[in-house]
């Protein structure tokens, strides 16, 4: 897919995107998460407010993370990795509940025409033992958000409008910020955390770039961060977060919905 010669590049609409941002939390300092996804076992030591310890079978290390408070007893917490550069975890994650979503983002090393450069994968878990039943909901995939249109409000200088088209596809454009006028349609990947709780990523064609976002629709805060390469290949893992606006949403008949 060509990209048009006047398109930004990652680097140039990253900076400021956060300024809306909730900011992130102690809460997590001095505890521990054993967390199993799937048939993986990754726990987690939080040392201080952007360092942890992590192990997951013969894997272990010391990284970098961040921890936001998105809705009562459930945090939003990215990792990198200083051993795997190009990949990036996010877990959502309710210590009441004990339910767990993760997404990890991987950056590419080859472009392969009509894909995202970056991919994501996504995993169900609990905290604990998964003997033991969490309560709630079950993370899954979701419809909820589909024929709605918002605008995400980033900082003055940051305002797009979003359509969430059908389950594997969303449409953007710029109203506000560097990128104005500039629009397209990216994959796209729904799943609902909880009541009012939804995990919304988006993994771009024509930038090397995929997002990862918390909505709480309750408050009308998004809560999320960008992996991608800049201009020159370098990788780079951005903190963002909006306040919502919910536009309109459109009403399908009966058995005429997108897919």
């Amino acid at each position: 897919m060509s990209r048009p010669a006047d398109w930004k590049n990652y680097e140039d609409f990253a900076a400021g995107i956060d300024t809306n941002r909730l900011p992130t939390t102690d809460a997590l300092v001095g505890k521990s998460l054993a967390l199993a996804l799937g048939r993986q076992r990754l726990t987690l030591n939080f040392q201080s407010r952007d360092a942890l310890t992590w192990s997951q079978g013969a894997e272990q290390g010391r990284d970098w993370y961040e921890a936001i408070e998105v809705a009562p007893s459930t945090f939003f917490i990215d990792m990198t990795f200083a051993t795997k550069p190009r990949e990036a975890l996010t877990l959502i994650v309710n210590t009441q509940s004990r339910r767990v979503l993760s997404c990890l983002s991987v950056a590419g090393e080859v472009r392969v025409e009509g894909k995202p450069l970056v991919d994501q994968y996504f995993t169900v878990g609990v905290v604990g033992d998964p003997g033991v039943a969490p309560i709630g909901i079950e993370p899954g995939p979701t419809r909820d958000l589909i024929g709605m249109r918002t605008f995400q409000r980033y900082s003055p200088r940051h305002l797009y409008e979003h359509t969430y088209l059908n389950s594997e596809r969303y449409c953007w454009q710029c109203l506000v910020g560097e990128q104005r006028g500039h629009g397209d349609v990216d994959l796209a990947s729904y799943y609902k955390f909880d009541e009012d709780q939804y995990l919304f990523t988006f993994r771009e064609f024509l930038i090397p770039v995929a997002s990862v976002f918390f909505f709480n629709m309750k408050d009308l805060r998004s809560t999320g961060k960008f992996l991608g390469l800049t201009k020159d290949g370098a990788v780079q893992n951005n903190k963002a977060g909006a306040f919502i606006r919910k536009a309109s949403v459109t009403h399908y008949d009966e058995g005429a919905g997108p897919v």
